[in-house]
């Protein structure tokens, strides 16, 4: 199992800048695809950026050029530079770890409890 613990939210203004950590515990953080959700007041979770195990981070269109994710498996932890924050950008985000099963090859996901950005004009 993987235990995920998001931090880094607050409170910003609108321009400036926060980076998120997710530390991860357990076993086999780097088989792991990582990802950062985020669920805007009133709306549903969605896909903010993704990094594989192998290969390159993809972006939602909405924060390319302006949010950056890495990964340090030597630490488990996963990164989210977040630039130029505009309100729209407020939201719970949410950590993810997405995985394999070696043995039923079913796939599963790992949650983080989220940790809150408002950004504020």
């Amino acid at each position: 199992q993987v235990q995920l613990v998001e931090s880094g939210g607050g409170l910003v203004q609108a321009g400036g800048s926060l980076r998120l950590s997710c530390a991860a515990s357990g076993s086999g953080f780097s088989r792991h695809d990582m990802g950062w959700y985020r669920r805007p007041p009133g709306k549903q979770r969605e896909l903010v950026a993704t990094i594989p195990r192998v290969g390159t981070t993809n972006y939602a269109d909405s924060v390319k050029g302006r949010f950056t994710m890495s990964r340090d498996n030597a630490k488990n932890t996963v990164y989210l530079q977040m630039n130029s924050l505009k309100p729209e950008d407020t939201a719970v985000y949410y950590c993810n770890a997405h995985g394999v099963s070696s043995q039923t090859l079913e796939t599963y996901d790992y949650w983080g409890q989220g940790t809150q950005v408002t950004v504020w004009v």
